[in-house]
């Protein structure tokens, strides 16, 4: 059961429906094709769970751009009928099978209605003047006083919101390092099981033989870097507590997410860094030499 809780678009499935069909809406597609994408009645799903998961936030996004009809509302109702989601949070406990019960009544009172306010088309704003650049080793000083070190592997930009992906390196000292020291340092990752051959795994992620050759054997796993997550607006607030000490040119098909977190103040930054070690230690997150993930 791949949800977080009873609201409608509450965890994987809910999210990649509504908001699936939100950005092609917000790219200018027509509503046919938003149609043809994401038809409200599948003919193939896991279960009845699953499935209310989808035709429910399928159909809160056509409520919203007014593709609502009779015919769509009626399939709806049938589908919430069975009461496959009250079921299975009411197997959890019954206070989350009442929540479940009330979400769909709020839900059904409101599509039932004509909108009379249809979603407008978002143009969300880029930004372009970025605080630091991708591949940007930068290093701060913690409230111990020793030094610690990250990499802004990328910048993210999506729906209007812009993020630094910066990826925790292994160095402290009490002295600032240098960009040669960096270099003979270690970065946080982790790898991901993959499911498809050798071949497939290495065309999907350019880059991955590199490390498969560091581990050595014949493993078969995609890569991902340990991102703690910033935004743009939270970054101005602290930007002055990083100094950029050079930059690393990290092979582009290895800029993908192991595990993702987010700060939004620098005290909780310091805090992340500091307490480093142990979070290795707690997330089983693994320690690679730098140099293996650099175009040469």
């Amino acid at each position: 059961m791949a949800t977080d809780g009873t609201k409608i678009i509450d965890g994987d499935t809910a999210n990649d429906t509504y908001w699936g069909i939100m950005d092609l809406y917000d790219s200018g597609a027509e509503l046919q094709m938003i149609v043809n994408e994401f038809p409200l009645e599948q003919l193939e799903y896991f279960d009845d769970f699953d499935n209310e998961i989808y035709v429910t936030s399928c159909g809160l996004a056509y409520w919203e751009l007014g593709l609502m009809t009779a015919e769509r509302l009626d399939y709806i109702k049938k589908v919430i009928s069975k009461d496959a989601c009250i079921k299975e949070w009411a197997s959890y406990s019954e206070k989350e099978g009442k929540s479940r019960k009330t979400v769909l009544k709020r839900y059904l009172n409101k599509v039932e209605k004509a909108n009379k306010k249809i979603r407008k088309r978002k143009k969300y704003r880029k930004i372009t003047n970025f605080i630091f650049s991708e591949n940007s080793v930068l290093t701060f000083q913690l409230s111990n006083n020793e030094y610690a070190v990250n990499c802004c592997v990328k910048i993210n930009q999506y729906r209007g919101s812009c993020n630094y992906w910066l990826v925790p390196i292994t160095y402290k000292s009490t002295s600032k390092p240098t960009i040669e020291q960096i270099m003979e340092s270690e970065i946080l990752g982790r790898t991901i099981g993959s499911g498809f051959s050798r071949e497939q795994t290495q065309a999907s992620q350019p880059g991955i033989e590199k490390i498969w050759d560091y581990v050595g054997g014949k493993p078969n796993f995609y890569f991902g870097f340990v991102i703690q997550a910033v935004e743009h607006k939270d970054l101005m607030n602290f930007k002055n507590k990083f100094e950029k000490i050079g930059e690393l040119n990290i092979i582009e098909g290895l800029k993908e997410i192991g595990s993702i977190g987010g700060e939004d103040t620098y005290e909780r930054y310091d805090e992340t860094y500091t307490e480093l070690d142990n979070q290795i230690k707690v997330f089983g997150y693994q320690k690679y030499p730098i140099r293996i993930f650099i175009n040469l």
